[in-house]
């Protein structure tokens, strides 16, 4: 390896955020193919061939053509290595999204040209925005017919607050798509041209160079005055502004069809940031600095159903990691021998002996780790910041339908909440087993990992909607303020926690208990 700062600043390390259908899964797919890391890219919707999306590699992802979990994928391009975490565009999934937002230095959004941005979209924005981190745009599906792309910078700057600079400007869209303008490089992109058409050159004042059909076209003059407007009345673009998060090189194409995405790639290369430092307890560490440390964000078990393994993903935030390393979990002081490494393209893996900042990589866990923990090498005591848990919706009372799979059971309720994948929660006297989850559609995939990949088929009991509250001052409560209405439970780490029917069951029991200090997650 060469030496290390310039290992690091090859780095970029970037998760894809958008509304489920922007085209997320597609993107990916294309920029894995411009790294080699894939020779065909299988579209989601092409279940019927047997062709599913690399990054989709859960059977239930499979089966309804959605990202439930986050994956992570490398490969290398001009010089760089490129790591794309791709998360789940479902929103009963965003909990695993935003803590795969705090294992990235930047953020692709994908915002579907004809929908403009949508609900999800705004939700994943807050959380980058709250980081700080740079936001680049792509408008997919320009070979659709689509909104006006003034109408959809608009509505970026005013529903997101973020100041945008189109990086190029398309020349029609739908079947009249004709390519891009592209300002940064000073050319027209053709779509549907053979390579060597591709590109043609304008002047310096920005017009066409020879092509006198195109240039006769009222679709070529329409894009033309458009990009007049913007260089007149348009943002300026600044290196600062998209390092701190406040503006967003746009970009426009065609995941599908695979036109625009090598020259949004080029570009972000050029401007994404290398590992930046990161945030613990002791202040911000040095991605340059020697001595190996990173933080894990994700669990995930049963990967390869044959070994049923589990995987802690540690993304690496200074020095250098090597095979076979001892590190320190910060939350037990335990030494630790990371023997069984290996890096991803979806679910094909291979074992990695180097790593740097920016790098993920994969550890092979038989349940040492927690999401959130710290790993570190040598005596220095590291806790990087916490990670978001979200303060969950609905609630289900959970049963093994056959007595006799009660070990089982367990274990897989165990290691799926140990992957954040739902919430654990106990009656008091009891020990009733309710989990907790953002959405329903977590319940659906609970329900199919415990059967397919634990082979227990449970019984799953609706109790509705509840409002949990978490205590501060727990020797103050008592089992007797358990009632109906205010069930109370233990979760994972043993806390007490108030699970209200409603609102009004909530502000009741305040009124009755004024001294009990209640407070949520996220």
């Amino acid at each position: 390896m060469t030496n290390l700062k310039d290992e690091v600043l090859s780095r970029r390390t970037f998760a894809i955020i958008s509304h489920p259908d922007a085209g997320k899964t597609t993107l990916t797919e294309q920029l894995l193919l411009f790294g080699g890391a894939i020779r065909a890219a299988g579209t989601v919707k092409g279940k019927k061939t047997g062709k599913f999306a690399t990054s989709d590699w859960m059977e239930i992802e499979k089966q309804r053509g959605i990202s439930v979990t986050s994956s992570v994928m490398a490969f290398d391009y001009d010089g760089y290595r490129v790591n794309i975490l791709d998360t789940p565009g479902h929103q009963d999934f965003s909990e695993d999204t935003y803590r795969t937002l705090m294992a990235v230095d930047s953020a692709v959004m994908i915002i579907d040209s004809a929908k403009g941005i949508e609900a999800q979209t705004i939700k994943l924005f807050k959380v980058c925005r709250m980081r700080g981190i740079p936001i680049f745009t792509f408008i997919n599906k320009l070979d659709r017919q689509g909104r006006e792309p003034l109408e959809v910078l608009e509505e970026l700057e005013e529903v997101l607050g973020i100041e945008s600079y189109p990086m190029n400007w398309p020349i029609g869209m739908g079947k009249e798509f004709l390519g891009i303008y592209d300002r940064h490089y000073n050319r027209i992109e053709q779509f549907r041209v053979g390579d060597e058409e591709r590109f043609l050159p304008l002047d310096e004042n920005g017009e066409l160079i020879g092509d006198a059909e195109l240039k006769s076209s009222g679709l070529y003059q329409q894009a033309l005055e458009d990009v007049q407007l913007l260089n007149e009345a348009g943002n300026d673009f600044s290196e600062e502004k998209v390092a701190n998060g406040t503006l967003t090189p746009v970009f426009f194409g065609s995941a599908l069809t695979n036109f625009g995405v090598q020259t949004f790639l080029e570009t972000y290369l050029q401007f994404a940031p290398s590992p930046q430092p990161r945030k613990s307890e002791e202040g911000p560490v040095d991605p340059v600095k020697e001595e190996f440390s990173g933080f894990i964000f994700k669990i995930q078990a049963n990967m390869n159903p044959a070994h049923r393994d589990r995987i802690a993903f540690v993304r690496i935030c200074s020095g250098k990691f090597e095979r076979g390393m001892n590190v320190t979990l910060s939350r037990t002081g335990k030494s630790i021998k990371l023997s069984q490494s290996t890096q991803f393209l979806a679910d094909d893996r291979s074992t990695v002996n180097e790593a740097v900042s920016g790098d993920i990589i994969g550890l092979y866990d038989t349940g040492t780790y927690q999401i959130g923990d710290t790993i570190v090498e040598g005596k220095e005591n590291i806790q990087y910041e916490k990670l978001p848990q979200f303060t969950p919706e609905l609630f289900m009372r959970v049963t093994a339908k056959n007595v006799m799979k009660q070990k089982h059971f367990h274990k897989g309720i165990h290691q799926l909440v140990q992957e954040g994948a739902i919430q654990l929660y106990k009656t008091l006297r009891t020990e009733d087993i309710i989990i907790g989850a953002v959405g329903q559609l977590q319940y659906e995939v609970f329900e199919h990992r415990m059967k397919n990949e634990y082979n227990v088929d449970v019984i799953m009991e609706n109790i509705g909607g509840k409002i949990a509250r978490w205590i501060e001052n727990e020797a103050d409560v008592t089992e007797s303020m358990s009632s109906s209405r205010s069930i109370l439970v233990k979760d994972r780490h043993d806390r007490l926690v108030f699970l209200f029917e409603n609102d009004f069951a909530m502000r009741w029991f305040q009124d009755k208990n004024p001294d009990i200090k209640l407070y949520s997650l996220l």
